[in-house]
């Protein structure tokens, strides 16, 4: 008899199922993929590690999960510094002094100030949606270009339609900081985040190929606790409708050249290129391997934004009201639930980063464990 049954190996159920060791209980780890890290995981191709399931960049300014990570795992000092390619023309993301002096000539902070508090007069009161709200913080020349087709190619939406708050943080500097994120601290695991993973879940008994839903009675019957991380509403069957998700689909190849785009992701912000973005993975360590030599092939992945459907793989939920709404119901179901916890981007329908997966998992871990 275990003490819990973790369903999802992913970092959720990883950083859980260690803290309960930690602890003295009896663990199993279970996931219906063949790999364990789930969305995370890396896989080695010509000494790349390679995202599988698109790129993942770790960044946090909550030093107790930063140093937590790195017990782990060792990690480099990788910058996100995305390009925009619109038709051929390239800019600085996030949008900063390159990107206002490509896009308008200016050299000064005071005269892209003067650029964008010109352009945003267009927008009176409240942004009432993602457009009003993307002019009113960088203006119409740059929602045109590197806003309007990337967002909308990424939500399936026009972006009239789609709510302010999901482009309320959008970087915008007037500096020459090319760094995407506003982290203390930033980085990728040397070794992928499949050892991550892995050593987390060091000396834990993990079984794969095993589908918690379909084997529910027996799997339950094995542990006091359960800790699902799977999607809420599959859990319950679908029994008060589908949550939304939207889904990525990539097409991965092996290049015989050292050098595809030079850089590790560059977005396509025009309406007509199908895909989103295009990662080459081999920067995200500098294009060395782990012994610290060139790497004289790359691997790039071309991503392209879909609507989910049943069986795809759910990345992003639809954080809007009707959502929002039939989430509440699953979970005031899910509270009802004596045995289970529920957690991660899935059981709590969440757009999750890492290191808000793993803050959330230990501080459940903290107060089931106490």
């Amino acid at each position: 008899m275990y003490d819990y049954l973790i369903v999802g190996a992913g970092l959720y159920g990883a950083v859980f199922a260690r803290e309960a060791v930690n602890a003295g209980k009896k663990v199993l780890v279970i996931d219906k993929r063949p790999n364990i890290a789930g969305n995370v995981y890396t896989e080695d191709v010509e000494g790349i590690k390679v995202h599988i399931y698109g790129a993942h960049i770790f960044h946090t300014n909550n030093k107790e999960v930063w140093d937590y990570v790195n017990r782990y795992a060792s990690f480099n000092r990788f910058t996100n510094s995305p390009v925009a390619n619109y038709r051929g023309e390239l800019y600085s993301l996030p949008f900063n002094m390159y990107t206002f002096n490509k896009m308008w000539g200016v050299v000064t902070p005071e005269e892209a100030e003067a650029k964008i508090a010109e352009q945003r007069k267009e927008i009176t009161g409240e942004p009432k949606n993602l457009e009003e709200q993307a002019i009113s913080l960088v203006g119409r020349d740059i929602f045109e270009k590197l806003v309007k087709g990337y967002t909308e190619k990424q939500w399936g939406r026009d972006c009239k339609d789609l709510p302010a708050f999901i482009i309320r943080r959008l970087p915008v500097r007037l500096t020459f900081d090319n760094n995407y994120f506003n982290a203390l601290y930033q980085g990728i695991p040397t070794a992928g985040y499949t050892k991550l993973v892995e050593n987390l879940l060091d000396g834990i008994e993990v079984r794969l190929n095993c589908d918690y839903l379909e084997n529910r009675e027996a799997l339950d019957a094995l542990a006091d606790r359960v800790v699902y991380t799977g999607p809420i509403d599959a859990f319950f069957g679908f029994r008060l409708g589908t949550l939304e998700y939207r889904s990525v689909r990539f097409e991965t190849e092996l290049l015989d050249k050292p050098n595809f785009q030079g850089n590790a992701a560059v977005n396509y912000t025009d309406r007509e290129t199908p895909w989103t973005r295009i990662i080459e993975h081999k920067w995200f360590t500098f294009g060395k391997d782990e012994q610290g030599n060139d790497l004289p092939k790359t691997v790039i992945s071309r991503e392209y934004s879909a609507e989910w459907k049943p069986g795809d793989e759910p990345y992003y939920p639809v954080n809007d009201e009707k959502n929002g709404a039939l989430y509440q119901q699953y979970r005031a179901l899910a509270e009802k639930e004596t045995k289970i916890v529920f957690g991660g981007r899935l059981g709590e329908y969440k757009y999750y980063d890492m290191d808000q997966v793993i803050a959330a998992a230990l501080n459940k871990a903290k107060e089931e464990l106490r």
